[in-house]
């Protein structure tokens, strides 16, 4: 059997009717074999005669997402001349919004896609967030919106990504005691810095299930009981230097945390 070949005809990306389209395979199983072929950015009755000639000639389908009324007429007609069958994807829709609002639409493509301050905002905080975790480069401190302080696993990094989709930028800091931090941490605002305390027992627990997917022993002197005491007594140390909030993550989400360092950001 051959697999049924749908085009799929748009001025932009050709997201929508993608969406559309497999929405609407489902009703007929899963199971169904078929091949999508996407024509982004079309514009012209050259380009929309070209892809229909190669319609025709494969036996298949057309679906399109057009928003200029001439060249939805104009791949009607052509797909009907070329015994066609055509799907309509957008017109009706904005047929029916244009008598209901009284108004003519606004014949651009893309509109869906155009991004916002607030888009460009949340791309920045993410990549900040990548450029400044685990400490990569300490500049990023004094650039950053909040500042995670904290021994290792103490979700430090998860912290960063769920904070940057908030659309802040997030620098964290890894406390070990052999290395001196930063000295740009002890320059920005404390109420900037936020440490994340963890207890003993969970982050053994933590640390030994990491060294498990290493494939390394869990006896690693990075999982022990001392070596942990030893790095969490030095982060007492340096959080009640810093002068900063502290919250403790042993049993809390990364979601849970986060919603406490917004509010936490609220206050101050």
């Amino acid at each position: 059997m051959v697999k049924p070949v749908i085009y799929l005809v748009s001025d932009s990306l050709g997201e929508t009717a993608e969406k559309v389209i497999k929405s609407a395979l489902l009703q007929f199983g899963d199971h169904h074999e078929y091949e999508l072929v996407r024509e982004p950015y079309v514009d012209g009755r050259e380009k929309i005669n070209h892809v229909l000639m190669t319609v025709a000639r494969d036996r298949a389908i057309v679906g399109y997402t057009l928003v200029d009324p001439d060249l939805r007429e104009f791949i009607s007609q052509r797909a009907r001349e070329l015994d066609i069958e055509a799907i309509d994807i957008l017109g009706p829709i904005l047929d029916s919004m244009e008598r209901m609002f009284e108004k003519k639409p606004r014949v651009k493509p893309g509109l869906s896609h155009q991004l916002d301050e607030a888009y460009f905002k949340r791309i920045e905080a993410i990549e900040f967030a990548v450029k400044y975790d685990d400490g990569r480069d300490p500049r990023g401190i004094e650039k950053a919106d909040i500042v995670l302080v904290g021994i290792s696993r103490t979700s430090k990094t998860p912290l960063s990504q769920y904070l940057a989709l908030k659309s802040f930028k997030v620098a964290n800091v890894p406390i070990v005691p052999e290395v001196d931090p930063p000295k740009q941490l002890f320059e920005v605002d404390p109420s900037k810095c936020i440490g994340l305390k963890i207890n003993s027992k969970k982050l053994n627990d933590i640390r030994k299930e990491r060294l498990k997917a290493l494939g390394l022993k869990p006896n690693a002197n990075y999982a022990t009981t001392n070596r942990i005491e030893q790095e969490l007594k030095y982060f007492d140390w340096l959080v009640e230097r810093l002068n900063c909030p502290v919250i403790d993550v042993s049993y809390k989400a990364v979601e849970e945390t986060a919603n406490i360092i917004l509010q936490l950001q609220m206050l101050g």
